[in-house]
């Protein structure tokens, strides 16, 4: 798994969750694959093309999930923990797409005008009021008006998550998919809630307390000809890796060896002690769970791509190339799995390894279009290289992909200078010298306002 900041306006989370802390995104290949089936038939049954959703891992222990515009579920990783099935997060995938086909963050933006105005106008009297030497009732004036804003608000917000639960049964029932994970998973959200009895206003609230949303769906939800559904076994087995794999990663290490105790010889159990024994620094014991997953499975790509990690990430590097040249093969190029292949090579300080790492790295930023780790190991091996002309032009990829303009204007130009005019790097060169030119004149004038 790797991580990227996530750099958005939370929109249209699904649940009650705590305040959040610093957030970001977690990229594993298994998850965004096992992501990519499980949404794709809700996705079609909502209209949409499965091609352009992503189901995108934050790493935040909060129950939580939301959509902040375009094509794009955000899940946390608590919600995936406190998932027991599949179907569970299908379910909440489900809601979120409601809220896509149906528009609501465009929505929810256009509901925030008239709050703002009701707020602005009550700071308006209320200040009038002051001036006249009534404080106490300038002060009431603000704050009545700011609590009406915010409760018309939220009231529309409600009326939102309840037309994307109903939107979120119609495309489970026309997946053929069942519903009941919906249920069972609002009733865990209703026990959390049952911890804060009397301390929750329900107008108060983004979307409706969670008994109220059992009690609305529960009828229509078993009326659907998909209810009695089975579940898809693969797909259950897949969710049980994840999540366990999971929680080795995002988990102390402590609280995942109590949940998969030794005792548990199944696969999930396996992968999940493996990471968390190399990150309490147990490297033979995290060698040993890592080779139980591979002599149980020698074809399965991700296993071979977590024993590979897990000798990089001990320093081992040469030893790592053989499980995650096997990994990269086995998943077919996975963009994910051929960066951390990619950065073994150059990690092994064999300059015999670097035309392989670039022949590899180049594949891998081609095919994904959101992985600046992978830029930038591309424009290390090309520094190893003497290369320096591409090696700017990776620089200038990551530095547009992360929100750096300057930096990117700076670097294509460089690329340009050094590379010969016309080819398709140099014109990639000068659209970055363009659009990044044009995002920073935009920051600059925005500075200054």
């Amino acid at each position: 798994m790797t991580r990227s900041r996530l750099a958005a306006l939370l929109i249209g989370a699904l649940v009650w969750a705590q305040p959040a802390t610093a957030q970001s995104i977690l990229r594993d290949a298994e998850t965004e694959a096992m992501f990519a089936d499980m949404s794709a038939g809700v996705v079609k049954a909502a209209g949409l093309n499965p091609r352009d959703m992503k189901v995108v891992l934050v790493n935040d222990d909060s129950i939580n999930a939301f959509v902040v515009g375009g094509q794009v579920v955000y899940i946390h990783s608590g919600l995936i923990q406190a998932a027991d099935n599949a179907g569970e997060v299908q379910g909440v995938i489900a809601h979120e797409v409601g809220h896509i086909a149906d528009g609501h963050v465009i929505s929810g933006e256009a509901a925030q005008k008239p709050a703002m105005a009701m707020t602005i106008l009550s700071m308006v009297l209320g200040l009038g009021a002051m001036a006249t030497g009534a404080g106490m009732a300038g002060a009431g004036i603000m704050g009545l008006g700011q609590s009406a804003a915010m409760g018309n608000y939220l009231a529309f917000n409600r009326t939102q998550e309840a037309t994307a639960d109903a939107s979120a049964i119609r495309y489970l029932a026309t997946a053929g998919l069942s519903g009941r994970g919906m249920l069972t998973f609002f009733r865990k959200l209703q026990k959390q809630e049952m911890r804060y009895r009397g301390q929750i206003d329900p107008f108060m609230q983004s979307h409706p307390l969670s008994g109220e949303r059992i009690a609305h769906l529960t009828g229509d939800v078993e009326a659907s000809p998909s209810y009695n559904a089975k579940p898809d076994p693969a797909l259950e087995e897949r969710f049980a890796r994840v999540k366990a794999k999971l929680a080795g990663y995002v988990l102390p290490a402590e609280q995942t060896l109590r949940q998969y105790p030794l005792a548990d010889r199944s696969l999930p159990a396996h992968y999940a002690r493996a990471y968390a024994y190399h990150k309490a620094g147990y490297p033979d014991k995290a060698d040993a769970e890592a080779e139980a997953l591979v002599a149980a499975r020698p074809d399965d790509p991700y296993f071979q791509e977590i024993k590979g990690q897990i000798l990089l990430e001990a320093g081992r590097p040469r030893e790592a190339l053989v499980p995650l040249r096997l990994a990269t093969e086995g998943s077919r190029q996975n963009p994910l799995i051929a960066t951390t292949f990619g950065h073994a090579l150059i990690a092994t300080e064999d300059k015999a390894n670097v035309p392989e790492a670039i022949r590899v790295l180049r594949v891998a930023t081609q095919r994904d279009d959101d992985n600046p780790w992978a830029w930038m190991q591309l424009g290390t091996a090309y520094e190893l290289t003497g290369d320096e002309p591409r090696a700017a032009l990776a620089t200038a990829e990551r530095a547009s992909m992360t929100g750096d303009p300057r930096t990117a204007v700076v670097a294509a130009k460089f690329a340009m200078a050094g590379i010969p005019a016309n080819t398709p790097d140099w014109i990639r060169a000068q659209d970055i010298a363009m659009t990044s030119g044009d995002a920073a004149a935009a920051d600059k004038k925005r500075r200054k306002r």
